[in-house]
């Protein structure tokens, strides 16, 4: 069988073996660059797996350390019954975000929060503390923006970035009487939920019922205490704005990396699939070829 196969390879015509053979080639070729593709995704999602990991595990053990910040400047407000009873409140809203994205419904969340009161309340102001909210908020409610802080969420917060940022929510002008830092509040390593802190202003502060239960305190005093009061919010915040962040990318990789290897079996499946069809497809015409000639002979 193989001596009469050379003849007929020989006198098929050649454009004919090389038109077929580089259809089978051409789809070959597509599937195979697809795959490795989804293979290099794929280690890079393992990878971003690990570093989130690793990243989380430090958020989670500096959030302990942040969290009795952030629970004893609310137990003042609280102790305290502190409200807004001007007729006409102006509100400050804090959207805690960061400038990193692939960590799931995280920065949405914040944003889809403010964007409802925006809706009932258009005389609200934002703060957007990182890049996600602005892109959010800013094409529908960009007159609402106050200011945005960049560069968050490359380094782990700190508490002079709070500070920092307390002077600057302080000397942009805009006097609120009180207002909310919306933030990502962490429970576990696959849940968040989007929480609220509120702030208030110093004359909201000054005409609190309660507010003679503390001894000696003055206006100089009382606005030293809101501005640290809400640099401790704020540091409080973002610490649980990146440990939420943190472990919603690592699932978020997780499940990106669980469905590239779904894509790979599938790949693969199919490759050895069109291969075999590509195969077989030669070997019938190589057989029917030679049948061909054998019977004009």
């Amino acid at each position: 069988m193989f001596k009469s196969v050379v003849p007929v390879l020989a006198q098929v015509p050649a454009e004919v073996c090389l038109g077929q053979q580089n259809r089978g080639m051409a789809t070959l070729k597509a599937i195979s660059i697809r795959l490795k593709s989804v293979k290099n995704i794929q280690k890079i999602t393992q990878s971003m797996k690990m570093v989130s990991a690793a990243k989380y595990a430090r958020a989670e053990r500096d959030l302990k350390q942040a969290r009795p910040y952030g629970v004893g400047a609310q137990q003042f407000y609280e102790k305290a019954e502190v409200a807004a009873k001007e007729e006409e409140p102006k509100k400050l809203y804090i959207a805690v975000t960061s400038d990193r994205g692939l960590c799931g419904a995280v920065h949405t969340g914040v944003a889809r929060h403010i964007r409802g009161d925006l809706a009932a309340d258009p005389n609200i102001k934002v703060i957007c503390v990182g890049d996600k909210s602005r892109a959010i908020l800013q094409r529908l409610y960009s007159k609402n923006i106050e200011m945005v802080c960049n560069e968050v969420g490359r380094l782990p917060p700190t508490f002079l970035d709070a500070a920092k940022l307390t002077n600057a929510i302080l000397n942009l002008g805009y006097e609120y009487t009180d207002g909310k830092i919306i933030y990502n509040k962490f429970k576990s390593v696959v849940s968040y939920a989007v929480a609220d802190m509120p702030i208030f202003s110093l004359k909201s502060v000054e005409s609190a019922e309660k507010l003679p239960v503390y001894d000696s305190l003055d206006s100089d005093v009382i606005q030293n205490y809101l501005e640290f009061s809400m640099a401790s919010l704020l540091f409080f915040a973002m610490k649980e704005g990146a440990c939420s962040e943190q472990s919603s990318r690592m699932t978020a990789m997780d499940n990106a990396s669980k469905n590239a290897g779904e894509m790979i079996d599938k790949l693969t499946l199919t490759f050895n699939r069109t291969r075999q069809a590509v195969i077989t497809r030669e070997l019938i015409e190589i057989i029917s070829g030679a049948s061909a000639l054998e019977s004009k002979d």
